[in-house]
């Protein structure tokens, strides 16, 4: 069973998606994805959060994200850009949400959503960001 937060970043990361190839703005994807059906088990809440905050923090978590790839950013396709951007964003910005529980999430999404090995070049970068990040909360964990 999923939690309300998974559930958030599923239809975050939908949102991403649509925002990537459309630039459709934020507020018109929650509307739209307002009438999808699950969207009432989501905590709306995180969901807005993660969605517009993502959004837009995009050209700053893309300058950090760049670095970390073995090829240009652009060449990665929209659900793995997408899923970089939460769980970067994530990092950044909910401090109350534990590193590995993030990399954890976007692993899932990136199964579920992705390509077929998407989830381990997803895991690689998200282990480098995070070690950016959220330095001595990994440092702690490896001690």
């Amino acid at each position: 069973m999923k939690s309300s937060r998974r559930r958030s970043r599923e239809f975050a990361l939908q949102g991403l998606y649509q925002w990537q190839l459309a630039g459709t703005d934020p507020q018109t994807i929650e509307q739209q994805l307002g009438d999808a059906e699950g969207f009432g088990k989501i905590d709306a809440k995180y969901f807005t959060l993660l969605l517009e905050g993502a959004v837009a923090g995009a050209p700053e978590m893309e300058a950090l994200i760049a670095p970390l790839l073995d090829r240009a950013y652009k060449s990665l396709s929209p659900v793995e850009r997408g899923i970089l951007l939460l769980a970067g964003f994530e990092f950044r910005h909910c401090p109350e949400v534990p590193y590995r529980v993030i990399i954890n999430e976007a692993i899932e999404l990136a199964k579920s959503f992705g390509g077929t090995d998407g989830h381990k070049y997803v895991n690689g970068v998200l282990d480098k960001m995070a070690a950016q990040l959220r330095a001595p909360e990994v440092q702690a964990r490896r001690q």
